[in-house]
């Protein structure tokens, strides 16, 4: 399995953070400076996710899939490997993220699987590690600001 991975243990129970992460997405999902533009997340088992996202130079990267699995406030599973009306695409990667109660706090996991090698390798030096925790401290950000 061509895997990365981040964990963390978040100082919030785990319906905050499963608020934060699926009512507040735009906030924290891409490292600033970059943004991101929602166009639609329909966030259920088969729903689109679709954005763009944009950096500080007029990068664009727009992103369309699907959600494969939606397991409230345990897992979300999406992927770019099929567009609405399961049309398969171009594909990169499985995400998963999954959410596990530790008491009072909640163990987060982002998950990215390749098809190949050469994929997770290409994810790993475009900056998976800085990006992806980057945009957990985001995420670490907005829980505690909807106290």
């Amino acid at each position: 399995m061509f895997e990365l991975r981040i964990e963390r243990v978040i100082d919030a129970p785990i319906e905050r953070v499963w608020t934060a992460w699926t009512e507040h997405y735009a906030e924290w999902f891409v490292p600033r400076p970059w943004s991101v533009e929602v166009i639609e997340n329909d966030l259920r088992t088969g729903g689109r996710c679709a954005m763009v996202m944009r950096g500080p130079e007029g990068e664009e990267m727009p992103s369309d899939g699907l959600y494969l699995e939606v397991v409230p406030q345990r897992r979300i599973v999406s992927t770019d490997a099929f567009l609405p009306g399961w049309i398969p695409a171009g594909p990169f990667m499985v995400r998963i993220d999954e959410f596990a109660g530790a008491g009072e706090k909640t163990h987060y996991a982002a998950i990215a699987r390749h098809w190949t090698e050469e994929a997770r390798d290409q994810h790993a030096a475009m900056g998976f590690d800085t990006g992806w925790n980057a945009a957990t401290d985001q995420l670490e950000q907005v829980v505690a600001r909807i106290r």
